[in-house]
């Protein structure tokens, strides 16, 4: 019954909760600010107009580990997706480094941790699924094998 339960768990994880993009619980995403590990600002409000994937992690994260070069491949395939990864809580020489390892390009840097109250993040990796009008649409939490699928599902659904 255990198993049972358990395999329903991850199967709602993996392949339905990523699917639930509901209007009726979108709320409008924090008008924030991060330094860029290249230099520069990112800004939120920037991105209007775009479905934008938001993806916080940590470089001690093994979960973020394995998700991160699942999350890369699907960029690489699609080039017109907006990915912003956000190192949380780290000092820019390890962001940096850990950015170099993964390969991972337009890092943003929370190296106070706010992010984790303003979208309500309590675990790693977590990715958040903002629309084109700027509206938190999804908040998908820790290792999904299935990512690519999931992000693929999004950005078809809200570009619409």
């Amino acid at each position: 019954m255990l198993a049972l339960g358990v395999a329903a768990f991850i199967g709602w994880k993996i392949f339905f909760a990523p699917r639930a993009l509901n209007v009726a619980s979108a709320y409008p995403a924090p008008r924030i600010a991060y330094p860029k590990l290249d230099g520069g600002t990112f800004h939120i409000s920037d991105e209007r107009g775009h479905v934008v994937f938001l993806d916080f992690y940590a470089s001690w994260c093994e979960p973020c580990r394995l998700e991160a070069p699942l999350v890369q491949h699907y960029i690489r395939a699609h080039p017109n997706v907006t990915l912003v990864p956000i190192d949380v809580g780290e000092p820019s020489a390890v962001a940096a480094a850990y950015a170099k390892r993964m390969h991972l390009k337009d890092v943003v840097l929370d190296t106070k941790s706010s992010s984790q109250g303003f979208f309500q993040i309590e675990g790693f990796p977590t990715i958040v699924v903002i629309d084109p009008q700027g509206r938190i649409r999804a908040t998908w939490s820790g290792f999904n094998p299935a990512i690519e699928l999931a992000m693929a599902h999004a950005q078809q659904t809200l570009r619409n």
